[in-house]
């Protein structure tokens, strides 16, 4: 394996990443609006009257256009090129270097030349970590972008609030109420562009702010450290099987399913810290409730236990499953077809120039 061989991978995993990302964003979308919705425990029956996906997202279109689904698509379309670019092209080169000491241990004696499921989970760890220390500013960006309608709702939900009470304390105010709430009622949400959504981080917190979330998107390495693991066991085995009986190679639908399998089991068991890390990055001023604001990773914790109990960790889990593990599905499918295809080109161009 050569540095080339880790250029095209790099290349390979950020074409699939485009192509899933352009076909599962509505449902990202929903589900990253799912994730920060503040929800008091104490509120009975709050949950429920959000309703389901296919409802979010048939009342995002009803209220925002198909446009409200897609908010925030163009950084989020650079941060899957980016941060796909940069996941493949790492986890190759540490894979290189991981199938290189495996072959020198055999030579040694040490070992059938194979890598093991830990050198697996520490090669995809270290390019996991690479990535998310260089791509997670896009990805804050793209969380303020995706939510802002539903910050936008929260404030006005808030000002109702505190006019409804100011009217039951004050029969002056009470006469203009209907005008004054209908006038509510008459807001749209400004327009939000990246460079909006930038400027509002940068004032929050500075150039920090961009790194919002950080904690748990490192310790979420796991997820993909889970889901290559998965992925790369799986496909060592079939291809074992294929190659005692002498068939085909490892068809583009195994790899679909296969990659479906690995997210499905790194989504489950991770999941938690997701929806902490899109907690951070979403707008903070949400509603007039200081309790159901975070300053930091340990705090957003112990106010979700404490305010909204442990199921608010798994808010729109079901969501996220379908979304993940179709994306992650195209996204290996494409990716090893795109690889396939450059090898046979590449073995083309290479008798071509055998002939001349």
């Amino acid at each position: 394996m050569s540095k080339s061989n880790a250029v095209v991978n790099g290349l390979a995993g950020a074409g699939g990443g485009i192509i899933a990302q352009i076909i599962t964003y509505p449902l990202q979308t929903v589900n990253t609006r799912q994730q920060t919705e503040r929800v008091a425990k104490r509120v009975p029956g709050s949950h429920q009257s959000r309703g389901g996906t296919l409802f979010q997202i048939l009342q995002a279109i009803q209220n925002e256009g198909l446009g409200g689904l897609y908010s925030g698509l163009k950084p989020s379309l650079l941060g899957t090129a980016a941060s796909q670019g940069v996941y493949y092209y790492f986890y190759q080169v540490f894979k290189n270097k991981a199938v290189a000491i495996a072959a020198a241990n055999k030579k040694k004696g040490s070992g059938d030349g194979s890598v093991g499921m830990f050198s697996w989970l520490v090669v995809a760890a270290l390019a996991g970590s690479l990535n998310v220390l260089l791509t997670n500013p896009i990805w804050v960006l793209v969380t303020r972008m995706q939510t802002h309608t539903q910050a936008e709702r929260k404030i006005v939900e808030a000002k109702r609030e505190t006019l409804l009470k100011e009217a039951s304390e004050n029969d002056l105010l009470r006469s203009s109420l209907p005008e004054k709430l209908a006038e509510l009622d008459s807001l749209k949400p400004h327009p939000y562009g990246t460079f909006h959504a930038a400027l509002e981080v940068y004032n929050e917190s500075g150039i920090i702010g961009f790194w919002k979330g950080v904690i748990p998107a490192l310790i979420m390495v796991s997820n993909p450290s889970i889901q290559f693991m998965i992925y790369e066991t799986s496909l060592k085995h079939l291809r074992t099987k294929r190659n005692k009986r002498n068939t085909e190679t490892v068809s583009a639908l195994e790899v679909f399913l296969l990659g479906a399998l690995a997210k499905l089991g790194a989504t489950i068991s991770t999941y938690p810290l997701l929806v902490v890390k899109s907690r951070l990055q979403a707008k903070q001023e949400i509603g007039g409730n200081t309790s159901l604001r975070y300053s930091g990773t340990l705090d957003a914790i112990i106010k979700m236990i404490r305010y909204e109990g442990l199921k608010s960790f798994y808010q729109g889990m079901s969501t996220k499953i379908v979304q993940s593990v179709f994306a992650a599905s195209v996204l290996f499918m494409v990716k090893e077809e795109l690889v396939k295809a450059h090898t046979v080109l590449a073995n083309k161009a290479g008798k071509l120039k055998q002939i001349r």
